[in-house]
């Protein structure tokens, strides 16, 4: 029986508003072996200027990045969707080695097989350098907080 991840295509606004979430939390836990089960063992990605291919090259990938982006928080948030396709925007901070913060902004595109997979991603992102008092993203590391503001609510989603 083919791996299940619902909510499955076509997607509601519900039902996308709950993949994104899902997705948040997958990546907030900064564990890349849970956060490639979403994909197809074939998915294909665009990461800024890396092409990956199946989870194997993503868990690799979230392996070196998770490495180097410390403190890692992120927010995603549902831009729209349709059919097997859901679109976001989305922020998260992070610190290098050297105690530089960072906000990354981006927006992603994904589309899905019949099972809920995500079969490609497509991501484009910007870094901005930021002091540590800029910070918007305070939670212990791990999921978000359902009452911690979203991207809207923090001025971080024009």
């Amino acid at each position: 029986m083919p791996e299940q991840r619902p909510p499955v295509p076509p997607f509601t606004e519900e039902t996308a508003r709950h993949k994104v979430r899902a997705a948040e939390d997958a990546w907030n836990t900064r564990d890349p072996q849970r956060v490639t089960l979403a994909y197809t063992p074939d998915s294909r990605w665009r990461n800024r200027d890396e092409f990956l291919t199946g989870r194997d090259q993503i868990a690799a990938f979230l392996t070196r990045k998770w490495q180097r982006e410390h403190d890692y928080r992120l927010v995603k948030e549902l831009w729209t969707y349709g059919g097997d396709r859901i679109a976001v925007r989305f922020a998260y901070e992070w610190h290098d080695d050297d105690g530089q913060w960072h906000r990354s902004y981006g927006n992603e595109n994904w589309e899905f097989d019949e099972h809920g997979l995500m079969a490609r991603r497509l991501a484009s992102i910007n870094d901005l350098p930021i002091a540590p008092e800029q910070r918007l993203l305070h939670w212990p590391l791990g999921r978000r907080p359902d009452h911690h503001p979203g991207l809207a609510e923090l001025g971080l989603s024009t």
